[in-house]
């Protein structure tokens, strides 16, 4: 029997024995599945034509294309058994640096062999990927973008994003980071549509910057905020799922949050728990463990979205910026 969720938490961990064939031509853990929830299911056949499975990746990336490329694989497998249509990988999951330089010596275009590959993924698959953020090729060899990709289940890019806001900042307790050394900033906002909705790009510092997501909800109409991350376990503790919560409810929409999670390196470690928030701020899908492996998996309710925002209609009645500015004078 069809069902859908409204307010629930699934932890899905499979592994499959199949094997993926693998072909750089195209533009770890348990063996059963085991479901846990918490709140209420709804067998509603209605409910559950108005919604649609996506699911978020928590995951460890380290320097080696070839053993991050596997853990993708399996985590997308778990995805398509669980019957997510897109699944979200969180930022720098084809490759995290263990020393300086070597993220730029590795990027490559969008049309190169490594993104390639993961479109091959996604067709042979059958499932949409999101993947963010990819190291992209810069203008010149000191440079690359930190790039949010989107491909559909032909394996075709369908539209990408580059990092806005770059992560400069001395952190408190911790390293000074200077992302804007060695990464251009992008310049354009994307929203993009794919069978669980219209998607808002963002990449992980992004998230402090409310503008943005601002413009994805009113100007861009998106339906679900994706925000792969790499957070610091000291921003992450203080900041991640309250800043997370707060951007769905201003602005109505899902957010899903895929996180790497653990020590990457000696140098490197990374805050973890993936959530994925409904319009109402509700932690609807999150891990049991905060640094594991694994996916995470939910329903995007279209019905929700539309009954939050017809209830609180903060589209219609909020202010301009020429209201502001004459309001100031």
């Amino acid at each position: 029997m069809p069902f859908c969720l409204y307010n629930c938490r699934f932890y899905v961990h499979l592994k499959s024995n199949r094997t993926l064939l693998l072909c750089p031509t195209r533009h770890v853990r348990s063996r059963s599945l085991t479901v846990q929830s918490s709140g209420i299911i709804s067998s509603d056949p209605a409910m559950a034509s108005n919604s649609v499975r996506v699911a978020a990746v928590q995951m460890t990336s380290i320097n080696d294309l070839a053993a991050n490329f596997a853990t993708c694989s399996r985590l997308v497998k778990e995805a398509v058994a669980a019957g997510a249509k897109l699944v979200c990988f969180p930022e720098s999951f084809s490759f995290i640096a263990a020393k300086d330089g070597e993220s730029v010596k590795l990027a490559e275009p969008l049309d190169g062999p490594i993104m390639q590959r993961y479109c091959l993924l996604a067709r042979e698959s059958g499932i949409w990927l999101s993947l963010g953020g990819f190291q992209e090729k810069g203008s010149d060899d000191a440079h690359l973008r930190n790039t949010h990709v989107i491909i559909d289940d032909s394996g075709n890019i369908r539209s990408s994003y580059s990092k806005i806001h770059l992560f400069d900042v001395d952190v408190p307790g911790g390293r000074v980071y200077k992302e804007s050394s060695f990464t251009e900033p992008g310049k354009d906002i994307v929203a993009v549509d794919s069978p669980v909705g219209r998607l808002g790009l963002s990449v992980c510092y992004d998230l402090r910057f409310p503008g943005l997501y601002q413009q994805l909800r009113f100007q861009h109409e998106a339906q679900i905020l994706l925000v792969p991350s790499a957070f610091t376990t000291i921003t992450g503790q203080a900041h991640w799922e309250i800043l997370l919560r707060a951007r769905a409810i201003e602005t109505q929409c899902y957010v899903i949050a895929a996180a790497q999670a653990g020590k990457h390196n000696e140098k490197r470690e990374s805050y973890g728990d993936t959530l994925i928030i409904d319009p109402w701020g509700t932690v609807v899908g999150r891990l049991p463990d905060r640094i594991s492996t694994g996916i995470t998996v939910a329903d995007i309710d279209f019905s929700l979205i539309d009954s939050v925002r017809a209830k609180i209609p903060i589209a219609k009645q909020r202010k301009l910026i020429e209201f502001w500015k004459s309001a100031s004078l």
